[in-house]
């Protein structure tokens, strides 16, 4: 684990010239080599590897996939995010709880399942790329590979979460009219006729989290996360654009951020014939939800009490890419170490917590494939 968190595997989508995930999927396909794993390596974009190692069972058998991201985000304000320290328990460094301490874990019970041999089945252990971003590695993993379940190592603090929301990002155009700033009568302010869909928007959003939660993964919400607009001081502002995320619960289509954005927008409209804006989908990404009686957190809560952990069902509030494995026809549900910090200045990994997700993993590959 600490190999790992010492690897720098910013994504270069979400920070320009970093070095992407290379580094550590070479490191990773020569650890699962010399456990005795076979190898490929997958090529997402360029200098992005997914990286798959298997173990065959004696027999016929079912198949489990355990399926981590190699990619983190960036490290501004981090002091040393590459340098892994260890202090009461906990590793700290950029990715050691999202999710290389998850990925640890999974590495390590597939070393086991090699060493010992399985009677019958089939273990796929998939180091993805770009989960922090758009996912590709996952888009690209189910175009080849398949299994009948999946565990994605995520951090749930043990838990086993059966579902989580999903995300829509939305871009948002309100026009106005250039003109001096000395002539109002000429002029249309695009920032604050933009204001209004604001309003609204704040409104939807305490609407949205005044519903009866969904009880995994509570309510949607949303917020504002870019706004632009406006040249000089002395100028009315021609444009100002907006880009918000909406999430989403597994109840709601996933086309509900962008119908919302573009009600309220014909509602400005039918209050004002002089507003002018439109609302573009950008990219989304739906929830997912496994059944709570299904066979594989049935199998995994079996396999958690097994290596001595308490058996607790959940949901997360973040996407993840077990909705990509799940909406391609591989039951997926999330189940890693606990930690803090993710995607802040200061991340840690549970040591503890990462050797007890390994000895379910280990349980769960015994009851599962065969």
């Amino acid at each position: 684990m600490r190999e790992l968190v010492a690897i720098n595997s910013v994504n270069p989508t979400l920070v320009p010239g970093a070095p992407g995930e290379a580094a550590i999927a070479e490191f990773i396909a020569g650890e699962m080599r010399d456990r005795g794993l076979d190898v490929a390596i997958e090529p997402v974009a360029s200098g992005r590897p997914n990286v798959i190692g298997v173990v065959e069972g004696r027999g016929k058998g079912r198949t489990l996939m355990l399926c981590g991201h190699t990619d983190t985000v960036g490290v501004a304000g981090m002091r040393d995010p590459f340098t892994p320290a260890e202090r009461d328990g906990r590793l700290y460094g950029r990715g050691a709880q999202d999710m290389k301490g998850g990925v640890a874990a999974m590495l390590s019970a597939a070393a086991r399942a090699a060493e010992r041999g399985l009677p019958a089945g089939r273990l796929i252990v998939a180091a993805v790329v770009d989960e922090e971003h758009s996912s590709i590695g996952a888009d690209a993993l189910v175009k080849t590979w398949t299994a009948d379940a999946a565990i994605v190592t995520e951090p749930t603090d043990l838990a086993i979460a059966i579902g989580h929301k999903g995300f829509a990002w939305v871009d948002v155009t309100v026009e106005g009219r250039a003109a001096h700033g000395s002539r109002p009568k000429e002029g249309q302010d695009a920032i604050l006729r933009l204001g209004r869909v604001l309003a609204r928007l704040e409104a939807l959003d305490s609407t949205l989290q005044a519903r009866p939660p969904h009880p995994l993964v509570g309510t949607g919400s949303l917020h504002a996360s870019f706004i632009t607009g406006g040249h000089e001081l002395s100028s009315y502002p021609d444009r100002a654009t907006l880009q918000l995320e909406r999430r989403i619960l597994p109840s709601e289509p996933e086309s509900t951020a962008i119908d919302e954005v573009r009600a309220i927008l014909d509602a400005i409209r039918g209050e004002d014939a002089t507003f002018r804006a439109t609302a573009e989908a950008m990219f989304s990404r739906p929830a997912y939800e496994v059944p709570r009686d299904h066979a594989l957190p049935r199998a995994l809560a079996e396999a958690v009490t097994r290596a001595g952990v308490p058996s607790q069902i959940t949901g997360a509030s973040f996407w993840t890419d077990a909705a990509v494995l799940g909406h391609a026809g591989i039951p997926s549900i999330l189940f890693g170490p606990g930690g803090a910090g993710l995607h802040s200045t200061e991340e840690y990994v549970n040591i503890a917590d990462v050797i007890k997700c390994r000895d379910a993993l280990i349980q769960l590959v015994e009851l599962w494939v065969q």
